[in-house]
């Protein structure tokens, strides 16, 4: 079974789940703010190593954890960006398992929507942004300490004012990122997703910044056919990490909370 935290000790089960891929550890901020209220477990999702990762296994990793640690309730999801994905995946395959999806800063499903994204970045780099990133491969032969620089130097065009101090991953695994993102865009070209979601019965509420590069507003739409019953709220002064941003971090905490609490 894969490695996972524990906070809190009462209350519901609530699952945080990583992006990504391949970025353990960083959700430990949301697990912690919602250990008053809930108990809540922090996968860290499987690694490279063995055979190539795939969407259906980080979704029978997930299963079988709720099985063993859940004692049989329906957790809560709370997925930020690949993770937002991955409960998305899960609830679509295990739908009698899962409770209430919480969609953090959700990533794309279409190609239109991933084109916004990586134009809406591409406006935000400074050209001292863009050649350091240019020389990422010389500067950091290892793939994974590359990977890990990559999203450092991104974090601020993700942002929209994040608060001071070191993001809290264990490691960057540069691999099980390729590996699990191909797959997910294998079978988004096959159009299994999105069109399986149309079998998730669990409420669902995505969370997203107005500043995030990823276009909020356009997943919803390419969602909406298949989760008619979808709820859509944005943070102002909020970027991909609402939980990181002087502006909007109560606002998210509290927003998750309640609708945690209560979910429509």
């Amino acid at each position: 079974m894969i490695q996972f935290r524990s906070h809190g000790s009462r209350g519901d089960f609530v699952i945080v789940l990583h992006g990504g891929p391949g970025a353990a550890g960083y959700m430990a901020p949301v697990a912690r703010g919602l250990s008053d209220l809930f108990r809540v477990l922090e996968p860290f999702q499987r690694g490279s190593g063995g055979q190539s990762l795939t969407v259906a296994q980080h979704v029978e990793d997930l299963h079988s954890l709720i099985q063993s640690s859940c004692a049989g309730a329906q957790p809560a999801m709370v997925g930020h960006s690949w993770g937002a994905m991955l409960a998305l995946a899960y609830a679509a395959e295990h739908r009698n398992f899962a409770g209430p999806l919480a969609l953090v800063g959700c990533g794309t499903f279409d190609s239109r929507a991933r084109e916004r994204m990586q134009a809406t970045v591409e406006d935000r780099m400074s050209q001292a942004v863009r050649s350091r990133m240019q020389r990422l491969a010389d500067d950091f032969p290892d793939p994974d300490e590359r990977l890990r620089a990559s999203a450092d130097l991104l974090a601020p065009l993700y942002s929209y004012d994040l608060e001071q101090g070191e993001s809290e991953e264990l490691r960057c695994d540069a691999e099980a990122f390729e590996q699990s993102w191909q797959d997910m865009l294998r079978l988004q070209q096959m159009g299994v997703y999105p069109a399986c979601f149309a079998d998730i019965r669990s409420p669902v509420l995505m969370l997203h910044g107005a500043h995030d590069p990823h276009p909020g507003r356009m997943i919803r739409a390419g969602l909406q056919p298949y989760l008619p019953h979808l709820e859509y709220q944005e943070l102002a002064r909020c970027g991909h990490y609402p939980w990181r941003e002087r502006a909007a971090r109560a606002e998210f905490f509290a927003v998750l909370r309640r609708w945690l609490s209560n979910p429509a």
